[in-house]
């Protein structure tokens, strides 16, 4: 262990002044670490943290109120839900920089596991797809077939796309890793998703009914306590229910726009 060389009574500077040269402070003796004179420093007005203001966060709902008409006015769903056209061609679009057999195997294995990628051929729409492998008793309900034709795979893969409940139709070869298929309307998951938004909606509006209650409450608390001692002790509480509220208020008019299309 090393120990310095002077004593610890030793003086640097006999006349007790330290010469005077541009450098950083020496360290501050050790009672002055905790005791700092109020004669060496102003006294520094005390700031006020202000509290992080919480939010009413909404989450955002997976569909729009009006599916079908989105999925009929929509350009981009139109495009590809045009059966027949060239630019319905569609190809498969995983482990391109392997060899061909190495993909085959990759996309059997996939499918047989639920799921794939493909890509338009004419737009370049890139679609990760996953789909329900049970075998059916009833072939038209079926997601996955590859019992209808020989060395092909029949997919009616479900998905949302852009708000809308809408599934991939179609085959692909499983030599070529290429096939034909469209975008079409799934009527029967868009009442499900549009019950769900409904619920989602009310339990949205509860949510703000009951926190207008509460901010109230608090409103009609601080007042009284403002009453009583003759002069406001809580402005930033009362400030922040008045924002909170605001903000709720802007979300609930928008839940309510969205609810009347409905």
């Amino acid at each position: 262990m090393l120990h310095s060389a002077a004593p610890s009574s030793f003086n640097m500077f006999p006349f007790g002044h330290p010469p005077q040269h541009p450098g950083p402070a020496p360290p501050p003796h050790h009672g002055e670490m905790f005791h700092a004179p109020s004669h060496h420093h102003n006294p520094q007005p005390q700031q006020t943290e202000t509290a992080p203001k919480p939010r009413f966060l909404f989450k955002m709902p997976r569909v729009v109120p009006n599916q079908k008409e989105k999925f009929e006015s929509d350009e981009f769903l139109k495009r590809h839900s045009r059966e027949g056209e060239v630019s319905m061609k569609v190809r498969y679009t995983g482990y391109r920089d392997r060899p061909i057999h190495e993909r085959q195997n990759k996309f059997l294995n996939a499918a047989r596991d639920g799921s794939t990628e493909i890509a338009f051929v004419g737009t370049g729409f890139n679609l990760i797809m996953n789909f329900d492998t049970s075998t059916n008793f009833n072939p038209a309900h079926r997601q996955c077939d590859f019992d209808r034709e020989p060395g092909k795979i029949h997919l009616k893969a479900p998905l949302i796309l852009n708000g809308v409940c809408v599934r991939w139709r179609g085959w692909l070869d499983l030599e070529r890793l290429d096939g034909v298929g469209c975008l079409e309307f799934d009527e029967e998951n868009a009442v499900v998703e549009d019950a769900k938004l409904r619920e989602q909606v009310e339990s949205y509006n509860r949510r703000l009914r009951e926190f207008e209650e509460q901010s109230k409450a608090r409103s009609r608390h601080l007042a009284g306590l403002v009453t009583s001692t003759g002069h406001s002790q809580f402005p930033t509480h009362h400030h922040l229910q008045s924002d909170l509220l605001l903000e709720a208020r802007k979300k609930q008019l928008e839940l309510a726009a969205s609810q009347q299309s409905i």
